[in-house]
């Protein structure tokens, strides 16, 4: 039964409904587990009648994560661990308990790789930003695709000298230009220190970048970072297959709680030419005031700055056998069929006129993409209805979506059109603005309305989202 997502009023159409997509994505019925599963750990979802569509946003905790969280606090006396007395030694147990369980998550090899705890993916991201050593002779190669915490280090490289080159992605599917990419890493000066990044998934459409990329750049002397941050909550990411000499991700987004921790995964051999900017507490082995000289730990010690978020980081381990007991690839194949029919049920609304009710931007199919989707609703003359209306509508409905740029502008900007020459005269006489401000400015919409699926979404959820948009259907602006 899946009529026990539903308010009773929507449930006439269900089996009807339901049955068409079990015909079109057979493998759902394979991923039954999670219904049971949402029953028992996610049971508030239902309770409330909340359909919750904003997994990229991050990723919603269960029930036993925070039993067994709090199961393990109240029997454990556990300390600051920057010391050798019990509650320390017992912290420091865990952590590193934890520290190991992240490489075995990601099958990466501990001979190769380490991990460093930060508050999220951002804080990995400029972790590494502040340390690289981006020189004159360096470049740094990104995408247009990449959140606003990737295109930040960009400032550090352009400081110390450093080439910034942005390759596009190609409307409308947003993809890589394989012919652009290979032509920017072939500038890369021998012998030079030089980054290039990419998302595995973009937070703003769900494509699904070539992991491939890894390997050629590095061939070819790149050190290569990659922002999992949105592709490891419904994707396997295996460090065997694919060896990024960084990867920046987050754990809220991927099992829910606890929210401010995430990881810089880095190579050992890489991590020993990062260089920090300063010390901290914790990342030193001495320090002096009179003799005004510090000396920083070795490996990952120099890198985490003061206290580590002892008490929770066990929590992470919690979290990540949390998601091996449902299963990686079971959350993928349910995240697949749930992003096809949606795909599906939206490209296919039209208006009387025959004019497409939602543009979606990026693939309309599931080929390399992953449970994210970004579009606009338009009106029957291919108006677009304004994301922040939306947004209060659909909270109306007691459902969760995100609206605006999503952190991503590039990948924004190209779907939407906007151009270098646009922006620029737009921007020519501020020294500050926001993005409402812009929009005011160049009279034209900036930004985009995103669902994403992920681990306990259900067909019911993705029915009523639907059913929502249909409401837009022969409607203007004012009366969607």
């Amino acid at each position: 039964m899946v009529t026990r997502h539903l308010p009773n009023d929507l449930t006439a159409e269900l089996d009807e409904e339901y049955d068409c997509f079990i015909d079109q994505y057979p493998a759902y019925k394979t991923t039954s587990a999670v219904d049971d599963l949402r029953a028992r750990d996610y049971a508030r979802l239902d309770e409330h009648q909340h359909v919750y569509l904003d997994y990229t946003g991050g990723s919603l905790y269960s029930v036993s994560q925070l039993q067994s969280h709090m199961r393990l606090l109240n029997q454990g006396v556990y300390g600051n661990p920057h010391s050798i007395n019990p509650s320390s030694l017992a912290s420091t147990e865990l952590d590193e308990s934890a520290r190991a369980y992240v490489l075995r998550y990601f099958n990466a090899n501990p001979d190769d790789y380490v991990v460093i705890f930060t508050p999220n993916a951002s804080g990995a991201l400029k972790l590494l930003g502040e340390s690289y050593p981006f020189a004159p002779n360096s470049q740094f190669l990104l995408m247009f695709d990449n959140h606003n915490s990737v295109n930040g280090i960009r400032e550090f490289a352009l400081r110390r000298g450093a080439a910034v080159t942005y390759v596009p992605v190609v409307p409308p599917e947003l993809r890589m230009d394989a012919a652009q990419v290979q032509e920017s890493l072939d500038q890369i000066a021998p012998g030079t220190d030089s980054l290039f990044a990419f998302p595995a998934q973009s937070n703003f459409s769900g494509v699904q970048h070539d992991l491939a990329w890894i390997a050629r750049a590095q061939a070819q002397g790149w050190d290569v970072l990659l922002d999992a941050a949105a592709f490891a909550p419904t994707n396997r990411l295996d460090l065997t297959l694919a060896q990024p000499d960084f990867i920046a991700l987050s754990f809220y987004k991927i099992f829910g709680y606890p929210t401010g921790i995430g990881a810089l995964i880095a190579r050992k051999d890489k991590l020993a030419k990062l260089k920090r900017p300063w010390f901290a507490g914790g990342t030193i082995t001495f320090a002096t005031v009179a003799g005004k000289k510090h000396f920083l730990h070795a490996g990952v010690a120099a890198f985490e700055d003061g206290t580590i978020d002892y008490l929770n980081l066990p929590a992470v381990e919690i979290g990540l056998k949390h998601i091996e007991s449902i299963g990686i690839d079971l959350i993928h194949t349910r995240v697949t069929c749930l992003t096809g029919w949606l795909l599906d049920q939206l490209a296919g609304l039209r208006h009387a006129n025959g004019a497409a009710v939602a543009q979606i931007y990026g693939p309309t199919t599931t080929d390399m993409r992953g449970g994210t989707i970004a579009f606009n609703f338009c009106d029957p003359s291919g108006s677009i209805i304004d994301y922040n209306r939306v947004e209060k509508l659909a909270a109306e409905h007691n459902i969760s979506l995100r609206t605006g740029c999503f952190c991503n502008p590039g990948a924004g900007e190209l779907a939407l059109g906007v151009t270098e020459e646009e922006l620029c005269s737009a921007l020519e006489d501020h020294q500050t603005m926001s993005l409402e401000d812009l929009m005011m400015e160049m009279d034209r919409v900036l930004g985009a309305v995103r669902i994403s699926v992920g681990i306990v979404s259900t067909f019911a959820d993705g029915y009523r989202f639907i059913e929502f948009a249909r409401g837009f259907v022969d409607r203007s602006p004012d009366t969607a």
